[in-house]
């Protein structure tokens, strides 16, 4: 990640942790214990939205219901952490699906760069990584940040001297439960084995 995007970060982690110690004092028993981030008691509702799949169909809350997922933002022209970040995830999906241990969650890749990343540029890179990965994105840059500041997200976009743009954003992990309710935020470093305990224990309880 660059400095800035470090520094968006450390901005996000300062308000989630705020927002954490919160939940925490209020929680009526001790909190599950995560190596990449916090479980939040009780989990939080969220917002409607209205963003677009990779496949251009209309996704919204209540697609988060029903089953577990991961959320994390991002962009295509991402040089490194996003590309990264969902090659750790490709592979911890094959390690659940293999162990059969718990089910594995919807993965859920949101742009950050709705003017690049148009639902078929979403359609050639999302599956490339897993098939079952679903891609988002807005109509516009401004839905889209939006939509990136009610989840916490910093965005920044910043133009180059050779007439494009460079994208900064926060690199933070949503956990949604089946209810559709923000149940944990994972902050990383994301490896296979950190994402698989974690996860098992926000879906068991910490059994």
């Amino acid at each position: 990640m660059t400095a800035r995007s470090k520094l968006l970060s450390f901005v996000f982690l300062c308000v989630a942790a705020a927002g954490v110690a919160a939940a925490l004092i209020w929680s009526p028993k001790p909190p599950v214990a995560l190596a990449t981030g916090a479980v939040l008691v009780p989990s939080r509702s969220l917002a409607d939205f209205s963003l677009i799949d990779n496949q251009g169909r209309s996704f919204g809350a209540a697609n988060l219901r029903g089953h577990w997922s991961l959320m994390f933002f991002g962009y295509t022209n991402c040089p490194d952490f996003c590309p990264t970040t969902l090659t750790t995830l490709a592979a911890f999906e094959k390690r659940l699906r293999a162990a059969k241990t718990v089910v594995p969650p919807q993965v859920i890749f949101v742009s950050v760069d709705a003017k690049r990343d148009t639902p078929a540029q979403l359609a050639k890179y999302v599956p490339y990584f897993d098939p079952d990965f679903i891609g988002l994105t807005a109509a516009d840059q401004p839905a889209i940040e939006r939509q990136a500041k009610k989840w916490g997200v910093a965005v920044m976009i910043e133009p180059a001297s050779d007439g494009n743009y460079t994208v900064d954003h926060s690199g933070a992990m949503f956990v949604i439960n089946p209810a559709g309710n923000l149940a944990a935020i994972l902050t990383g470093p994301f490896t296979v084995d950190a994402l698989q305990s974690d996860f098992k224990r926000i879906v068991t309880g910490g059994a």
